[in-house]
């Protein structure tokens, strides 16, 4: 009988998932692949360590087991790979990093919080992209690293998937769509859509959802912060569109509503794009590992990355278009 590390790491996925997709997904595998795994470790053990039958899934006594032993063995691993990544590379480096999307300061933090721990010697910096285009300092090198949902194809620029996500509208709890159980590009046309302060092109509202439709609001009203623009909305003065994630505190206090965009929601990929050459430095790789894991212990409805796909990319934009 041999126990392996991939072993543990699919019972800390399993663990932490509601079903064996999303698990299999954490672990990059696909739910057969998964599946024959367990199986075979279960043969291997003489004992189930996954209960099948219940909805999320759980581990058994012989599983939970397991998981605790890899909550002691996995943290030390990672350690030592980080301890010889810098021995093969050197210690030093740098991270400046910009985020285009709005929303994700509740995860980043904590993010740049437990990297700073295991990386002390990289230099930090974060700043917020909204009134220049970060991909091209990117390639320029005044950044090291940008937080996008909005993938473009440029040549030189590697992309790292994080998570999935659902943007959903953000309504006050008396609000005419609120108990729809899903919101139409037409539902918007007599509302004042409040977004940040930004180019349309970039609002996935606008250019996944309405303008295919031919779809505009009757007025758009912007704020730079998150917290405004729910604010805001649940006093009735307009609707927003946002990442459920970063509303799912206000849902729950019942201080607004959440409407999924069209019947099938409207799903997104954020990413961390890096410059192709340093996609595979130790460092840049442990704050992709460090945000997918800061990320799922924190968000609520967000989905693993089951593989990584290119993302469907854009063509750039044109020069001095925000």
């Amino acid at each position: 009988m041999r126990i392996e590390l991939r072993h543990l790491r699919t019972l800390v996925a399993v663990r932490d998932s509601r079903t064996l997709a999303e698990a299999a997904g954490r672990v990059h595998l696909s739910q057969s692949a998964l599946s024959h795994q367990l199986r075979e470790l279960e043969e291997r053990l003489g004992c189930g360590l996954v209960d099948r039958d219940r909805r999320p899934v759980r581990l058994t006594a012989a599983g939970e087991r397991l998981a605790a032993l890899a909550d002691r063995v996995l943290p030390l691993v990672a350690e030592a790979e980080r301890d010889l990544a810098r021995m093969a590379e050197g210690e030093t480096g740098r991270l400046h990093i910009a985020i285009e999307c709005h929303s994700c300061f509740e995860w980043l933090l904590p993010t740049l919080e437990a990297y700073r721990a295991r990386w002390p010697e990289v230099e930090l910096d974060l700043t917020a992209s909204f009134a220049f285009e970060p991909l091209p300092a990117l390639l320029r090198g005044d950044l090291d690293l940008v937080v996008t949902s909005d993938p473009q194809d440029l040549a030189g620029v590697a992309y790292e998937p994080l998570f999935r996500y659902q943007m959903v509208l953000v309504v006050a709890p008396g609000h005419r769509l609120a108990g729809r159980r899903w919101a139409r590009p037409a539902d918007l046309a007599s509302e004042t859509l409040i977004t940040y302060p930004v180019d349309e092109s970039r609002l996935d509202v606008y250019r996944r959802f309405l303008q295919p439709a031919g779809v505009r609001p009757a007025r758009r009203r912007t704020s730079e912060l998150t917290v405004m623009l729910v604010q805001l909305a649940a006093s009735g003065r307009g609707v927003a569109a946002l990442p459920d994630w970063a509303v799912s505190e206000q849902v729950r206090r019942g201080q607004v509503a959440t409407v999924p965009l069209g019947p099938r929601g409207l799903w997104g990929t954020l990413h961390a794009a890096v410059r192709a050459p340093d996609a595979a430095l130790a460092y840049v790789r442990d704050f992709v590992e460090t945000a997918r894991e800061v990320s799922f212990g924190h968000l609520e409805g967000i989905r693993p990355v089951a593989e990584a796909p290119a993302p469907a990319r854009r063509r750039p934009r044109k020069a001095g278009r925000r």
